[in-house]
């Protein structure tokens, strides 16, 4: 992926962008390569990114916590002082959120095409109830 030319960056991902990659683990390893932080924002949950990430064994620098995710991009590029500051996301709504944080804005499908990362053949979503068992009476 090209960085500009610099790899004094922050790169936040939505966790719906990082659900659309086929290895999320190998996404986080690449990018460590030109990146300085790498994280998870989202407005779900806090255990639903600590589940996703542990899941894929995804070590974060920084996560978005109980904050929504405009709210987590300031408090990361305040804490994270990089000279760019971006964000991977799916759609038009997370990139309104970039352009009102001044955060520069990375559509998911256009990183992955950059970097050599694969998208995933289907979005990996948290359960929505307990799995059911044909095994049990």
């Amino acid at each position: 992926m090209d960085s500009g030319g610099s790899s004094d960056m922050t790169l936040a991902f939505e966790l719906k962008a990082l659900r659309a990659l086929a290895n999320p683990n190998a996404v986080f390893n690449s990018a460590r390569q030109w990146t300085e932080y790498v994280g998870v924002v989202s407005e779900k949950p806090t255990y639903v990114v600590t589940n996703f990430t542990r899941k894929h064994r995804v070590r974060q620098d920084f996560f978005s916590g109980p904050r929504g995710v405009e709210e987590s991009l300031e408090n990361i590029a305040r804490q994270f002082d990089t000279d760019r500051h971006v964000f991977v996301g799916i759609d038009a709504d997370d990139e309104a959120v970039a352009e009102a944080t001044g955060w520069e804005f990375l559509h998911v499908e256009d990183a992955a095409e950059a970097a050599g990362w694969a998208l995933a053949d289907e979005v990996d979503e948290e359960p929505t109830e307990e799995p059911s068992r044909d095994d049990w009476p």
